[in-house]
């Protein structure tokens, strides 16, 4: 690479978003500088603007003024029984809603039928979730074991495949998570992080309705924080 021509940004595009999908640049974590990219593939900055800029379209990066370009949760290759992750604001209210709807479930199963093993995970997952601060795409992963874990204290296989068939792309990586944990203010995180530990209070305690109403409490609030990032 050696010229500003549109054949080079879409090389540069190529390579970062195989490094994306490819989870060599996970979610959260922030891509090469603008010098390190120009430094590395011998292109100028027009070049790195532009592919950043299609990058940004394709919903793979996510430019934070003053602190750079992270990635965001890439879609998974499509296959024809999996549907593809979200990548849209409407797509990512459209799981949530359909989330509501099974995980409450799970989570009034999980409190009828868990066993001490079961909560083993749910406070592990809590754990390594509040320990995330300052690491998006830690908390990401922590997310869903912690959801993941309330599908397999369901005892019903069913939910814990439904779960594992979205994997952790079903936690989508929104600006404001980065933002939280760039910031290490943490607010809406802080806000996660306690509505988990109602949904597993409510679990440990053996209730299911309140099992129920802690999920659809928290991800009613997941829809509501996706609405104030899309400026509803």
């Amino acid at each position: 690479m050696h010229s500003d021509k549109p054949n080079l940004a879409s090389a540069l595009v190529r390579h970062l978003r195989e490094q994306i999908s490819g989870g060599a640049i996970p979610p959260g974590q922030k891509l090469p500088s603008e010098n390190e990219l120009i430094a590395e593939h011998g292109v100028s900055r027009t070049v790195v603007r532009e592919a950043i800029t299609r990058l940004q379209a394709e919903g793979l990066v996510y430019t934070r003024r003053g602190a750079g370009s992270f990635a965001l949760t890439p879609p998974p290759a499509a296959e024809p029984s999996q549907p593809a992750a979200p990548r849209t604001v409407a797509e990512r209210r459209q799981l949530l809603e359909f989330r509501t709807g099974f995980e409450s479930e799970a989570a009034a199963l999980a409190a009828a039928n868990h066993q001490p093993a079961d909560l083993k995970r749910l406070d592990a997952a809590l754990h390594a979730f509040e320990q995330a601060t300052g690491h998006a795409a830690q908390s990401m992963q922590c997310d869903y074991e912690f959801h993941l874990a309330i599908a397999q204290a369901s005892a019903n296989p069913y939910f814990s495949h439904a779960v594992q068939g979205f994997g952790p792309a079903m936690i989508s990586m929104p600006r404001q998570r980065i933002e939280s944990s760039a910031d290490g203010q943490g607010g809406s995180l802080d806000a996660v992080s306690a509505e988990h530990r109602g949904i597993r209070d409510a679990i440990a305690a053996g209730n299911p309705m309140a099992a129920a109403a802690a999920m659809r409490v928290h991800l009613g609030n997941s829809l509501r924080r996706l609405a104030f990032e899309a400026g509803a």
